[in-house]
């Protein structure tokens, strides 16, 4: 009966982690297209809807379930051993972390920068820095999605080698890479009105 609970618990959490992270990743393609100030502020403050609200709980249930799932059932420490789960592990944990420094913490400046824009009245230079020009966090966004999806190919199919986790992982870096490149280019963020200069 704990394996079964776990399990659903389990699953819980990456739908909350996945839906999350696609209205993130939604938000901020909306955001991109829009070039009137009011509308773009309620997208940058969605993605921040999403990420406390949904990407983080999720997150956090998805750690409590699998730590207890490893712990439980599947020999502890011995998950050093599995590579399937050990890339499950390592992959999330690297999630975890990136998520929760690099992009969220980038998106809670985009936020304060976009509520400051507001106030005075026009979209700011130190806006449309952030927006344009900040490729780290921007490629971390946009591999979330794809980590995501190799690490549910894990839980999947289970592999015994390394194989499939570094083609994953290889295709991952390249997909985020190629959004990153064209999306900014596709939507170049044009405002229609900007700050007074003080």
């Amino acid at each position: 009966m704990t394996y079964e609970i776990l399990r659903l618990l389990h699953i819980l959490g990456l739908t909350l982690l996945a839906g999350g992270l696609i209205g993130v990743f939604v938000s901020d393609l909306r955001s991109r297209q829009l070039v009137e100030l009011a509308p773009f502020a309620e997208a940058i403050r969605n993605i921040a809807v999403f990420y406390d609200g949904v990407v983080v709980p999720g997150a956090l249930l998805l750690l409590a379930s699998g730590t207890w799932l490893i712990v439980e059932f599947h020999g502890g420490w011995d998950f050093l051993e599995t590579p399937w789960l050990l890339g499950m592990v390592v992959l999330f944990a690297f999630e975890f972390v990136e998520g929760n420094t690099v992009t969220r913490l980038y998106f809670l400046r985009l936020r304060r920068l976009t509520r400051e824009a507001v106030e005075q009245g026009g979209v700011t230079q130190a806006l449309i820095d952030a927006r344009e020009h900040e490729l780290l966090p921007t490629y971390t966004h946009f591999l979330d999605i794809p980590l995501l999806l190799v690490i549910v190919s894990l839980g999947v199919f289970r592999p015994e080698t390394w194989t499939h986790a570094m083609v994953g992982i290889g295709i991952s870096l390249l997909v985020a890479a190629a959004l990153t490149v064209l999306l900014p280019r596709l939507y170049p963020w044009t405002p229609e009105r900007t700050a007074p200069e003080s």
